[in-house]
């Protein structure tokens, strides 16, 4: 059976002077699908075996193509909205017909230009159509331990739990709020170490290396700062992690390890206005 939005293998039936029919295997001549001229090579003859992409032409009428999309049905990809229209927006897919998202499927606003995460499914009246409520399409169950570095992209931001990242658009994933260390945007993509594997098989993620690596470049950049701020910088033990974030974008406990390294190493003096060169 023929399953639209997939890339699949049929034979020629029948050639046309539109194009080819591809056999639905259904035993309906009206089921076969038409393969355009402009998809046909010179060589291709009746019995020959295709590999396609399905879909629906403007006219709603299945339609075949030898291109391959940037995405299929039950998958996720990152696609461009082209334009925004009365009935939703309309993204780039990779072929010659733009794939609908719908208002009710748009969980943040959307523009032209820009690049989001959507899911592609079919809808009750059998069309392809994208949704950024993309949670569903999601797994759990990814190969991934503690201190792999992995690919994902960010689907959704919440104040409360962190930046949600769909690793490698397929598994789901967490920069908590205390990793978030820069201000993420939708559709952006990241590449994170995995810092706990949970129960439920989500990953916690964070953009730092394990703490003694990061130490190495902590302690540079607060080097760095210092000079910046002629020789001291206004932080010191009893700073809040919310004043260390909003200066350094590192965490309290962060903070605490490559100053130390610093003071031992001799480089810094710590006062109760901050800490500087000694």
């Amino acid at each position: 059976m023929i399953q639209i939005g997939k890339i699949q293998t049929l034979k020629i039936l029948r050639i046309a002077k539109i194009g080819a029919y591809l056999d639905a295997e259904t035993g309906e001549d009206a089921d076969n699908v038409l393969l355009p001229n402009n998809q046909l090579t010179e060589d291709m003859k009746v019995g020959d075996e295709v590999r396609v992409f399905i879909y629906r032409d403007s006219e709603d009428r299945l339609i075949a193509t030898r291109k391959e999309p940037l995405i299929q049905v039950d998958e996720m990809a990152v696609l461009k909205v082209k334009e925004t229209t009365k009935i939703g927006a309309f993204l780039d897919m990779g072929l010659e017909r733009d794939v609908l998202l719908p208002f009710k499927e748009q969980k943040y606003k959307v523009n032209p230009g820009q690049k989001y995460l959507v899911g592609l499914y079919v809808d009750k009246t059998g069309r392809l159509t994208t949704t950024t409520y993309v949670s569903r399409f999601l797994t759990t169950d990814s190969p991934y331990k503690k201190d792999d570095w992995v690919k994902g992209t960010v689907y959704s931001l919440n104040t409360e739990l962190g930046a949600l990242i769909a690793i490698d658009n397929k598994y789901k994933g967490l920069i908590p709020k205390s990793e978030v260390s820069k201000e993420f945007k939708l559709g952006e993509e990241v590449e994170c170490r995995v810092i706990r594997e949970r129960e439920d098989g989500k990953l916690d993620l964070s953009l730092r290396e394990v703490a003694y690596k990061q130490m190495d470049s902590d302690a540079e950049m607060i080097l760095k700062k210092i000079e910046r701020y002629d020789g001291i910088l206004p932080l010191n033990d009893k700073s809040s992690p919310e004043e260390i974030m909003d200066r350094l974008k590192i965490s309290k406990a962060s903070f605490k390890r490559a100053v130390g390294r610093l003071m031992k190493e001799g480089k810094i003096e710590q006062t109760e206005n901050g800490i500087k060169l000694k």
